[in-house]
């Protein structure tokens, strides 16, 4: 089975945290999880981009895209949406959709915002949008799990959140639980997708 991608961008460390304990979820299944992250946008045109970070996983590509068989998709909020970099890596997979490269592959959605009410169901919603586009199978989280319900950080049932208050990355007891019930859920989704595909 290929790999399932779980691609983030992240400034303080909250998002590229909460792909880690996805990928925790993910391999507690069996599945091999790939971590890669989004490069930054420069804002400099005068400038180029790094080709390598200088740390954390490698940066991702668009044939990571082809050769997976499930995504996770992380970002920081911003102002309710999705972080730049983000939407910049997705506005370059025109040729991945055309092919259909994505088709019932199943997907999941996580962000990061610095408060409660920082506008994180609406920046996973903004994720979804584009994967819903390629044809993929979106995976939430639903209502079964018992963090969703008693969670005083992040959490949602579009998608696993934390609330990165004063700049704290570590995540909460909750934030944790969900996160590997979304990387479970997502490796789960992925074997079932293969079996019928």
């Amino acid at each position: 089975m290929k790999p399932i991608l779980i691609t983030y961008y992240s400034v303080h460390g909250s998002t590229a945290y909460l792909a880690e304990v996805i990928a925790q979820g993910v391999e507690s299944m069996g599945v091999e999880a790939k971590l890669r992250q989004i490069p930054r946008v420069s804002d400099n045109l005068d400038t180029q981009a790094e080709a390598i970070p200088q740390s954390g996983p490698p940066f991702v590509s668009l044939e990571d895209l082809a050769a997976c068989s499930g995504l996770a998709l992380g970002s920081p909020t911003r102002f309710g949406n999705m972080a730049a970099p983000v939407k910049y890596f997705l506005d370059q997979t025109s040729t991945q959709w055309l092919s259909g490269a994505l088709i019932n592959k199943p997907a999941c959605v996580f962000c990061s915002s610095s408060s409660m009410h920082g506008g994180q169901e609406s920046t996973l919603l903004s994720m979804q949008i584009p994967l819903m586009h390629h044809g993929m199978v979106i995976c939430g989280l639903p209502y079964s799990e018992p963090a969703l319900h008693t969670t005083l950080s992040g959490g949602t049932p579009y998608g696993v959140t934390h609330v990165a208050t004063n700049h704290n990355t570590q995540l909460s007891d909750a934030e944790s639980e969900l996160a590997i019930a979304q990387g479970k859920r997502l490796a789960t989704l992925a074997k079932a997708l293969k079996e019928i595909s």
